[in-house]
């Protein structure tokens, strides 16, 4: 019943977050005050309670919350700065749950390279034509930037002159950072989101990468770019204390203490191809082998994968099976260190038992377990779950 009255009215909930706080103080100055006055306060408190109990009318309960409030001035001490107290309390409590949440449960990541497009973005970046014009700014801080995680370099040069002086990155706020270019002696700053600085910075809509030396009419860009933000999706870190890891599901795992070519300390998102004790082979058609059984479009977790037309050749950023050297070799995209696990068809690799063998969908523009084999399973850190942004088609658990 009291549930109920809770629910329907506001001087019962009142009341009953009144005594919670009561209570809370008297725990807090238990030792500070005689056993007399803490008597008396509980004894207020119960009051309160029993009329909220009994269904009492809202004449009593205001009554009871009178004689509460009389009963709490007289014998408890002043509460210093209560509203910042509280404030402090809830930022703290907020605090250890997303670290607990993050620790136990889920990870944020944010995606920076795009090993695993067109299935989960990394981060891009476009030259835009001269004389393209750029959104309003209203559009760029709001849909563009919140919304879709796209943000616009764009430096014009004041005078003529050349490019003289290209200045580190630094941060100069949370997730911000800046850099400094002189043309014709002036110092321009462009700032952009941290998440870029992997970025290579472009000149023009030709992809002509910034060259000091490089003169500048006034009036020219120096700078015209639109960058957008790699995926950013939350890590299921529980599924697999409860059941192992399935092929073609996509994971997250760390590099920590594993030996090059792997770049140390991060973590790398690709899919699950094969589990310890398998034997796989990457065929000159484009397809892996798995102890003898040629995957396909109709193998869960590679519908998408394999759902490339035999007769195009692969291509960066778009589904195209998994490349062996062979194969690269024959489209000029051969480099000895991404294939030296997987250099021909011929080649067999034996998954090592508690081992995971990982490699990116875009197969032509991927660092991952061709180059350099399994990983362990206790490296393993969970499974991409949720995009959360920026809000596109791959929004939510479209994605596979």
């Amino acid at each position: 019943m009291l549930i109920v009255r809770w629910f329907l009215s506001k001087r019962v909930r009142h009341a009953v977050d009144a005594c919670r706080q009561v209570r809370k103080l008297v725990r807090a100055q238990r030792d500070l005050l005689a056993p007399e006055a803490v008597g008396r306060v509980e004894e207020s408190t119960r009051h309160v309670g029993e009329v909220l109990r009994r269904g009492g009318t809202g004449r009593e309960i205001d009554a009871a919350m009178e004689g509460l409030e009389r009963t709490v001035q007289k014998n408890l001490r002043e509460y210093p700065h209560p509203r910042a107290r509280e404030n402090i309390e809830v930022f703290l409590v907020t605090g250890a749950v997303v670290l607990a949440l993050r620790t136990f449960f889920v990870q944020p990541m944010a995606i920076p390279t795009g090993s695993a497009q067109p299935t989960l973005w990394g981060i891009q970046a476009t030259a835009l034509e001269p004389g393209e014009p750029l959104p309003g700014l209203l559009r760029r801080w709001t849909i563009d930037k919140w919304w879709s995680g796209i943000s616009y370099i764009h430096i014009v040069a004041k005078r003529d002159g050349a490019l003289t002086e290209i200045g580190r990155s630094r941060l100069v706020m949370p997730f911000v950072r800046m850099q400094t270019l002189t043309v014709g002696g002036l110092s321009y700053r462009r700032f952009f989101p941290s998440s870029f600085e992997s970025l290579q910075v472009q000149a023009n809509s030709a992809g002509v990468p910034l060259a000091l030396n490089a003169f500048y009419r006034a009036g020219d860009d120096i700078l015209k770019l639109k960058g957008v933000s790699g995926d950013h999706l939350f890590v299921n870190r529980t599924i697999y204390n409860f059941r192992p890891p399935r092929r073609g599901e996509i994971i997250v795992f760390s590099s920590e203490g594993l030996s090059p070519p792997l770049m140390p300390n991060t973590h790398y998102i690709k899919r699950l191809v094969a589990l310890g004790g398998e034997r796989v082979q990457i065929g000159d058609d484009r397809h892996l082998i798995i102890n003898g059984q040629r995957l396909d479009a109709a193998t869960p977790g590679f519908e998408n994968v394999y759902s490339f037309d035999p007769k195009l050749p692969p291509q960066k950023d778009r589904y195209s099976g998994h490349v062996n050297g062979t194969v690269a070799t024959r489209y000029n995209r051969y480099h000895p260190g991404n294939f030296q696990v997987f250099p021909n068809a011929q080649a067999v690799y034996l998954v090592p038992p508690r081992h995971l063998l990982a490699m990116g969908d875009n197969t032509m523009n991927s660092h991952d377990g061709r180059a350099w084999g399994a990983v362990p399973e206790d490296r393993l850190v969970g499974r991409a779950s949720f995009v959360f942004w920026p809000i596109t088609d791959r929004f939510g658990w479209g994605y596979r």
